[in-house]
């Protein structure tokens, strides 16, 4: 398979364009193999196959200088979703699905919405 989903995450960081990569450089970027239950739940999500990666934290248009942060912003990534996803398609490459994915959950970072999100991006369709 080549290259694990942490280097490639990296790597997606590392191409971008700034302003954004000296923001998403503050993002914490963890991959476990699977979304927790906990996650899952508040997320209304049965099928943890549908979940390959998820924002934690604040999103920037809410944070405010005053605000002390509870916890870091973090990115996941994660492993089973993600190769399912990557199997199933079969016409993109594993580095492009984690780069979309990791771009896909910066964009909630700086406020977007998945409706925000699906109107410029017709990744899923």
């Amino acid at each position: 398979m080549g290259e694990d989903l942490e280097t490639l995450a990296a790597k997606a960081v590392e191409g971008l364009p700034e302003p954004f990569r000296s923001v998403a450089l503050e993002i914490a970027i963890n991959v476990a193999d699977w979304p927790s239950n906990q996650m899952l739940t508040e997320l209304d999500i049965d099928d943890p196959l549908e979940l390959t990666g998820l924002y934690e934290g604040i999103p920037l248009t809410e944070k405010s200088l005053i605000d002390q942060p509870l916890m870091p912003d973090v990115i996941w990534l994660f492993r089973e979703p993600i190769l399912d996803e990557w199997r199933s398609r079969g016409n993109v490459t594993l580095t492009e699905l984690v780069t979309h994915i990791v771009v896909h959950e910066l964009a909630h970072h700086f406020g977007w919405t998945d409706a925000q999100i699906a109107e410029i991006d017709p990744w899923w369709e």
